[in-house]
C-alpha cells in the first residue's frame, strides 16, 4: 500500500468492516488492508500476468465474439422497435387507427415519459439479479408489446402499448453499458460501444429493406394486412428470438457460462486498470454513493449535455421519415433514397470515429464537437431554405445532420470509463437515462402538426440545441482535464513509488470506492 504523507487530510468514516475513507473530494483515501479484496486482486492478477499478449488476444476474440454480435442485433431491433411508428406513419397507421393533430407525437413522448418513469426501479433490478436474465425477460415482454400495437384500433390502445414498451425497453442501453464496463478497458470502451451503437443505421437498413417489401407487396395487393401491420409482427417476433438468446447469453464475466473459471479471472484482470470496480465481489447498496454522485460536477454535464443532445433525437426519429416525404419523396422513396443512404454514412462516420479513439486516448471530446458541426449547418439550412424546389440540396442538408448521432452514444461510453462505485455508476444511469427521455419526450413535441410538411420551427430548435451541446461538452472536457491535473500534483507529493500507487487505485476500486473520492482514479475524455 502507498506510504500517506502528512500533506493528507486523515478524516475517517466507517463504510464496511476492514475499510475507511474520506469522503471529500480532493483528498486520499486510507485504506486498511482487507483480506478478502487483497486475496481476490493477488489470485485474479496472478491468472492475468499468466496470459501473455497473445493469450489475452485470443481471450479477447472470443469475449468479442460472443458478446458483440448478439449485443449488435438486440441493439438495433430496439431501435426499430421504439422508432418504428415514423415509417409506419407513412404506411398508413395515422389513418387506420385515426391520429389527428398531436396524437401521433404523443405516441414518441408517452414512450419516453414511461421509460423515465421505470429507469429507477430497472436499474435496481440490474444491480440485484443477473444483468443477461433482467434484459432477455424484458425483451420477451416488449417483444409481445410490439407485436401487438399491430392489432391497435385507436389512439388510446396505441398510447397503451407505448406506455408499456417504454417501461420494458429502458433496461436495454443501461445493460450494454454496465457489460461493456465489465469486458473491456476504457480506451476500447468507444470502439465497442460504437460496434453495437452501428446498428441503430445498420438494423435500420436491414428493417428498412424488409418494410420496403412489406410496402411494396401492400400495393401490390391492397386488401391484405396493412404495412404498417406487417411491420409490428415482423419486429415483435424477431425481438421474442432475440429475448431467449439473450438470457442465456449475455451477462458480467461471473455471470456468463461460456468461460471457463481461469478465463473468467484473466477477463477480470484486464479490467482491472480501469479502477471502476469489478464484478467479481458483490456490492450492496450505498446511500453514501447516491449522495456523493449529487455532489460530482459531472453528474450534472451528464444529464445537460444529455438532454441538449437527446432533444434533437426525439425530434428525428418520430419525424424523419416525414420530413424526407416532405421534399417530394413517395412512401417507398422515403425509404431508398432517405433513410438507408442516412444510415450508411453513419455507419461509416461512427466506424471511423471508433477506429481513432481505438488507437488515440481522449478523442471521444474531440470527436463527438466535430460531429455537431455538420449537424448544425444542414439543420440551420433546412431551416431557411425557400418554401419550394431544391430537392436535392434538402436531401443532402438532412443527409448532413446523422453525424449529430454519434456523440449521443459517446456520451453513455463516458459512464463506464469515468463513473466507479456500483451504488454511484447505477444513480448516475438514472440521471443519464432521465435526461434522455426527457430531451426525447420533449423533442417529439417541437414538431407540431400544425407546422406540418416542413416543420421550420422543429428544425430551427434542433439546430439550436446542437450548438447548446458543443458548448456544454468544451466545459465538460475542460472538468476532466482539471481534475486529472489536480490530482497528478497532490499524487505527487505522497513520495511513494508509481507501483504502490496503482497497487492503492486497485484496493480502492474492488473497495467499492467512488471515484469522486478516489485520487488515483484518472478520467478518460
Amino acid at each position: 500500500m502507498a506510504n500517506i504523507s502528512s500533506a493528507e487530510k486523515d478524516i475517517e468514516m466507517d463504510v464496511e468492516p476492514g475499510v475507511k475513507l474520506e469522503p471529500q473530494l480532493g483528498s486520499i483515501v486510507s485504506i486498511k488492508q482487507d483480506n478478502e479484496i487483497q486475496e481476490t486482486i493477488d489470485e485474479t492478477l496472478a491468472v492475468g500476468n499468466e496470459y501473455d499478449t497473445a493469450s489475452y488476444r485470443k481471450l479477447l476474440w472470443k469475449i468479442d465474439l460472443w458478446l458483440l454480435p448478439l449485443m449488435w442485433l438486440c441493439y438495433g431491433t430496439q431501435q426499430a422497435d421504439k422508432t418504428a411508428v415514423s415509417i409506419q406513419a407513412v404506411f398508413g397507421m395515422r389513418q387506420d387507427t385515426g391520429l389527428v393533430g398531436q396524437q401521433f407525437s404523443w405516441l414518441t413522448t408517452i414512450f419516453y415519459i414511461s421509460y423515465l418513469v421505470s429507469e429507477g426501479p430497472a436499474n435496481a433490478l440490474m444491480q440485484r439479479f443477473k444483468l443477461g436474465r433482467v434484459l432477455g425477460i424484458c425483451m420477451l415482454i416488449w417483444g409481445v408489446i410490439v407485436l401487438c400495437i399491430a392489432f391497435a384500433k385507436n389512439f388510446a390502445g396505441l398510447m397503451v402499448l407505448r406506455a408499456l414498451q417504454g417501461v420494458a425497453e429502458c433496461t436495454i442501453s443501461p445493460t450494454f453499458l454496465l457489460i461493456t464496463g465489465a469486458w473491456y478497458k476504457s480506451h476500447e470502451h468507444a470502439m465497442r460501444s460504437i460496434i453495437w451503437g452501428t446498428s441503430n443505421a445498420g438494423m435500420a437498413i436491414l428493417t428498412g429493406l424488409i418494410n420496403y417489401g412489406i410496402g411494396l407487396r401492400a400495393e401490390k395487393q391492397p386488401g391484405g394486412l396493412a404495412p404498417w401491420k406487417g411491420v409490428s409482427i415482423f419486429l415483435g417476433v424477431l425481438t421474442m428470438v432475440l429475448g431467449v438468446m439473450v438470457f442465456f447469453v449475455l451477462g458480467t464475466p461471473d455471470e456468463v457460462r461460456w468461460l471457463t473459471p481461469r478465463e473468467k479471472k484473466a477477463a477480470l484482470a484486464r479490467v482491472m486498470d480501469n479502477q471502476t470496480g469489478t464484478d467479481h465481489i458483490k456490492r450492496p447498496w450505498r446511500w453514501e454513493q447516491v449522495t456523493t454522485t449529487f455532489k460530482d460536477p459531472q453528474t450534472y454535464f451528464f444529464f445537460f449535455v444529455t438532454v441538449a443532445n437527446a432533444l434533437p433525437n426525439g425530434g428525428t426519429t418520430t419525424f424523419g421519415n416525414l420530413v424526407y416525404s416532405s421534399f417530394g419523396f413517395s412512401s417507398l422513396d422515403t425509404l431508398l433514397k432517405g433513410t438507408i443512404p442516412q444510415r450508411a454514412v453513419s455507419i461509416v462516420w461512427f466506424l471511423f470515429v471508433g477506429y481513432i479513439t481505438l488507437k488515440k486516448p481522449n478523442m471521444r471530446f474531440f470527436f463527438m464537437m466535430i460531429s455537431l458541426i455538420p449537424a448544425f449547418a444542414g439543420m440551420l439550412t433546412l431551416a431557411l431554405l425557400p418554401k419550394n424546389g431544391y430537392l436535392w440540396l434538402r436531401w443532402g442538408m438532412y443527409l448532413m445532420t446523422v453525424t449529430g448521432d454519434l456523440p449521443g452514444l459517446l456520451i453513455w461510453t463516458m459512464l463506464p470509463s469515468n463513473v466507479a462505485g456500483r451504488t454511484k455508476k447505477s444513480v448516475t444511469a438514472t440521471v443519464l437515462f432521465v435526461a434522455y427521455c426527457t430531451g426525447n419526450a420533449v423533442g417529439a413535441q417541437v414538431f407540431q402538426a400544425k407546422d406540418a410538411p416542413r416543420y421550420i420551427p422543429g428544425l430551427t430548435v434542433c439546430a439550436i440545441m446542437f450548438g447548446v451541446e458543443f458548448v456544454l461538452m468544451g466545459l465538460w472536457r475542460t472538468y476532466y482535464m482539471w481534475q486529472n491535473k489536480r490530482r497528478e500534483r497532490f499524487i505527487a507529493q505522497l513520495g511513494a513509488t508509481a507501483e504502490e500507487h496503482v497497487r492503492q487505485g486497485y484496493l480502492n476500486a474492488e473497495a467499492d470506492m467512488t471515484d469522486f473520492e478516489n485520487i488515483y482514479f484518472k478520467y478518460k475524455y
